[in-house]
């Protein structure tokens, strides 16, 4: 490529997106970035790529069904009916098979994605990523670390005596929790890290005895506070006396459920009095986005701590993550990635791929372990210069990887919705072992069936319960002191009664309490829920701003500063830029 050419690739560019149809901009520097990886620029916007590859992530749709090896009744992320095989843990590490044992030679007479497909149709799968070896009492879990005695517990790293926790890290004794890091005796947190004994809480960090607060940092015994710094017996943002403060607290805790309605209400009325920093964030260096925290040259991301050089990227929560574009989940020592899901742990130059880990070199492939310089490889483990499962010399392998792409090029695949997928394009919605609504995708990205359908997703008709409901909602007693153990009974109606709010969430329609659950909410003198697990964690989402940006000007009198952010101008929140914000509440 000439100078002129290359000055030429790096000017601003308009294309329309060959998914939605709507115009998008690749910018000098994702040129730059391209030309650095060697791959040709996308064809389809931001938003649907992080749709597209969203959709290749079940997190937490859970099924019961057979192991394919040993035929031991298991849990797993795919259901009975799936194509390809599906191990328990423990047969599916073991010595019982072997990647290469699937592998086969390329085809120059179909289309790349064919074969892969008929390949990942073929290969055992795991049934559930966990730590199996240290996973005690916690057969409900997926894309977990070491747990102990946990139930629905989800993308989450050392646990013990927990329930319903989707994206956390060394927890203890913690209900219906998202996001949270260090915590211990809580319930209902939300972002927040570092804290002891507090409830229905949300952004705060290293706090004790705190209840239905917002941003709170190092405060211990508020109740209904907001943007408070280094303060204690403080009730809606009012000091007391520590005695004035405990007395004012046991008439606010009764342990009615009625009454802690009437808290979040009056809470959520007080909280828009207050301003919001126009990102959730700090120590970071020419970023845009939300939930970015140290980073640098960071961009139309979400959920990312300790990234450098990264666009258009979220959930890369265990950092640092360097040089990389279009990546989601995980992170933890990544660098140079680029189109790819829950990918981490060490990995380097993993383009178009799913679920690598501590892996390299490594393009359009699922799962692999330990290995590097692979093409189109699916569960490989400890595997170098393989292409769709078979071994190559590393003499073979990079001539053949060239034409291949070549050939990618020549023989594109097309899908269902004459969508074109050449060397460049992840996966194709298509070969996604999951449908649409089974996962994360619905919760950032959420579609209607004829919606998903539309767009190339599969869909999954939610399953008849049929549950023999033995208790309504509005026959669960107020408060906690009346509930007893027969409880642990009774079949309970989810309150959710929308069948759009149901499909959304993934309603169970019915729920059970547990025993350390039951023991957990009579300790903290909490009534018992109304909703499902599943509609209570999107009931947290709520939390969550949508991604995306808006241009704003900071809402301080006098203050003519603009910034890009997640909160959109026809919201209530006061969003203030950082300088006002830090000015009032640090």
């Amino acid at each position: 490529m000439g100078q002129d050419q290359k000055l030429e690739s790096k000017k601003l560019e308009k294309r329309v997106c060959q998914n939605c149809q709507k115009e998008f901009t690749i910018e000098p520097e994702n040129f730059e970035f391209y030309e650095k990886i060697k791959v040709p620029a996308p064809t389809w916007c931001p938003e649907c790529r992080g749709q597209r590859r969203m959709n290749f992530n079940n997190v937490s749709s859970l099924y019961k069904r057979k192991c394919d090896s040993c035929g031991e009744n298991i849990i797993a992320v795919y259901p009975e009916e799936v194509e390809f095989p599906v191990y328990c843990p423990k047969c599916w590490w073991s010595d019982k098979w072997d990647a290469s044992d699937y592998a086969r030679d390329y085809d120059l007479n179909k289309p790349f994605f064919e074969q892969l497909r008929e390949l990942k149709n073929e290969v055992p799968r795991v049934s559930l990523e966990v730590d199996y070896q240290r996973n005690i009492n916690s057969p409900y879990a997926n894309l977990c670390g070491p747990l102990k005695n946990c139930y629905l517990t989800f993308l989450t790293d050392t646990a013990e005596d927990c329930a319903y926790i989707f994206s956390g890290d060394n927890l203890k004794d913690c209900f219906d929790c998202t996001n949270v890091a260090s915590a211990e005796n809580s319930y209902g947190l939300f972002y927040s890290a570092k804290m002891y004994h507090s409830f229905f809480s949300r952004e705060c960090e290293n706090c004790l005895n705190v209840y239905f607060c917002k941003n709170l940092k190092n405060c211990q015994n508020c109740f209904g506070c907001v943007n408070l710094r280094n303060k204690s017996y403080c009730i809606f943002n009012k000091q007391y006396s520590k005695e004035d403060y405990q007395k004012q607290l046991q008439e606010l805790l009764t342990g009615s459920h009625q009454a802690q309605e009437t808290i979040k209400q009056k809470v959520e009325e007080f909280f828009l009095r207050f301003p919001n920093k126009y990102i959730h964030g700090e120590s970071n260096l020419n970023v845009s986005g939300d939930y970015i925290y140290h980073c640098k040259n960071t961009h139309n991301s979400y959920g990312i701590i300790e990234g450098e050089n990264v666009k258009y990227c979220k959930m890369l929560e265990m950092g640092p993550t360097k040089d990389c574009y279009d990546y989601d989940s995980w992170g933890q020592k990544a660098e140079k990635v680029y189109e790819a899901v829950h990918c981490g742990d060490g990995i380097n130059n993993i383009k178009f791929s799913n679920g690598a880990w501590q892996s390299y070199n490594v393009e359009y492939s699922d799962n692999p372990l330990f290995s590097h310089d692979i093409f189109g490889c699916v569960f490989t483990n400890k595997k170098s210069y393989c292409i769709l499962n078979k071994q190559y010399s590393k003499g073979e392998y990079f001539p053949m990887v060239e034409k291949i792409k070549k050939h990618m090029n020549e023989m594109p695949y097309i899908d269902k919705q004459d969508r074109v997928y050449k060397y460049g394009e992840f996966f194709p919605p298509e070969l996604s072992p999951f449908a649409y609504n089974e996962t994360i995708a619905q919760e950032y990205f959420p579609l209607t069936k004829e919606e998903a359908k539309k767009k190339g997703y599969r869909w999954k008709e939610r399953e008849k319960r049929n549950y023999n409901i033995t208790l309504k909602t509005e026959d669960i007693p107020d408060n906690i002191k009346d509930v007893d153990n027969s409880i642990l009974k009774e079949v309970i109606e989810c309150a959710t009664n929308s069948e759009e709010e149901k499909a959304k969430n993934n309603c169970s329609e019915a729920f059970k309490i547990i025993p350390q659950e039951l023991e957990f909410y009579k300790k903290m003198n909490l009534p018992l829920p109304r909703y499902c697990p599943n509609c209570r964690h999107h009931q947290r989402l709520k939390n969550r701003n949508p991604l995306k940006l808006y241009k704003r000007t900071c809402m301080k009198e006098g203050c003519n500063n603009t910034f890009e952010t997640t909160y959109a101008p026809n919201r209530p929140e006061i969003v203030y830029c950082e300088e006002c914000y830090n000015r009032e509440v640090n």
